[in-house]
């Protein structure tokens, strides 16, 4: 008996998505439960598993359609028997193999391009591996339920460039690749995954919609600096987490928000909501694009908790495993540039948000300092607002708050 399986529901206002990836092929074995696919929606990647156990029987959508939430996209036999993953093949173990099965799996990937165990792979752990020319299933997965993340091909390609794994045999002749013509120019399309068009239309709405306006100061890192060094091993030992810096601006943005409640509020048709909490959003990277899970009610929680909070959604971020209830929400973002290099920025608000703090790279840099020019660990403040509901003065101000938090971390402590 055939089992669909359909799009499940897939989070607050969100109605459709676009078939990113399958996890499995017609006539592969699958358990109850067991991820067969991987959709795409506007924030995160969601895995549709089989509603029973048995063998996929076929897909009923193409890859890279949209489907709307309760769409059939696939059929299960229940209780019938397929190729099971767990029955290994000959694998093939030199360069031009673990090429060939990359690029067989990017094609089909059924057991028999595996070679082997068959571990998923997203999109961009698939061009890792025809970039670097690795064998996956000779690689471990550090991924939800041992799938393959980029990072785990990356180290792999590193170990073996380094030799510090077993030598390959010689790979059996075959003819060198024709050199590309003098002077000859590629293009490649590749369609744009939901998430960036989202991330586009999002970015770009708010420029139209909203009246984006930014103002910058410079920040002393020099005291933050010398508090991370003095306690950062009797923190980590403690807590098992990194003192960074992420949690000292967290702070100060709470501190600020709270004195300009409007830097903190939004619009909702014409009326301003404010908020008497900060639910913070933290930008951060993914393999489909930038993401922005909040942290909730960071005004009340302890520099550990925050570091805690924000490299568990770094790590999650670059699974895979972010889910929409972590997108939802948020009043206030923090950008962190500065970390790829950037040194000054003007950050686009996060609607319906009403404000966000770019942080940029720290440059030593001559400054005067009771009449006396020393060199200092500074950075570059950025806060872009909308300023239809945030006045100059105010966004001013909560900046200024921001800066002289940083500089004197005491203020923090003592509510100042």
């Amino acid at each position: 008996m055939a089992t669909e399986v359909k799009v499940p529901t897939l989070g607050e206002s969100v109605t459709e998505a676009t078939v990113g990836e399958w996890l499995k092929q017609p006539g592969d074995a699958v358990e109850a439960d067991e991820p067969i696919a991987s959709l795409e929606t506007d924030k995160v990647a969601v895995e549709v598993p089989s509603p029973v156990a048995g063998v996929l029987a076929e897909f009923t959508v193409e890859l890279g359609e949209t489907v709307e939430v309760g769409a059939v996209i696939a059929r299960v036999e229940e209780g019938a028997e397929g190729k099971s993953a767990d029955k290994p093949a000959a694998a093939k173990s030199d360069d031009s193999a673990a090429k060939e099965s990359a690029k067989e799996m990017e094609k089909l990937p059924d057991e028999d391009a595996k070679g082997g165990d068959a571990p998923t792979m997203s999109p961009a752990v698939r061009r890792a591996v025809l970039e670097h020319g690795v064998d996956p299933t000779t690689i471990k997965g550090t991924g939800k339920d041992g799938r393959l993340t980029k990072e785990d091909v990356l180290a792999a390609a590193k170990s073996k460039g380094s030799g510090e794994s077993a030598p390959a045999p010689a790979p059996s002749p075959s003819p060198a690749p024709a050199p590309s013509a003098k002077g000859e120019r590629r293009e490649e399309r590749v369609k744009m995954t939901r998430m960036r068009q989202t991330i586009a239309k999002r970015l770009k709405g708010a420029q139209e919609e909203a009246a984006l306006l930014t103002t910058f100061n410079d920040c002393d890192m020099t005291a933050v600096i010398e508090a991370r060094e003095a306690y950062k091993d009797v923190f980590a030992k403690k807590h098992g987490i990194k003192l960074g810096f992420m949690s000292f601006f967290a702070k100060a943005a709470a501190l600020a928000l709270k004195d300009v409640p409007a830097v903190n509020a939004q619009i909702q048709g014409d009326e301003i909501v404010y908020h008497d909490y900060v639910d913070l959003s933290v930008a951060v990277s993914a393999p489909n694009g930038l993401v922005v899970p909040v942290v909730r009610s960071i005004d009340q929680m302890s520099f550990a908790e925050i570091e805690l909070a924000i490299a568990d959604f770094g790590k999650r971020a670059k699974a895979g495993e972010l889910t929409m209830e972590d997108m939802r929400g948020g009043t206030f973002t923090i950008s962190n540039g500065g970390v790829f290099g950037s040194l000054m920025s003007t950050p686009i608000i996060n609607p319906p948000q009403s404000a966000v703090l770019g942080l940029h790279r720290i440059e030593d840099r001559p400054v005067a300092v009771n009449g006396e020019v020393v060199i200092r660990p500074m950075m570059y403040l950025a806060l872009s607002y909308d300023h239809r509901i945030i006045d100059g003065r105010e966004a001013v101000t909560a900046l200024k708050i921001m800066k002289e938090a940083i500089e004197d971390p005491m203020r923090m402590l003592i509510d100042l």
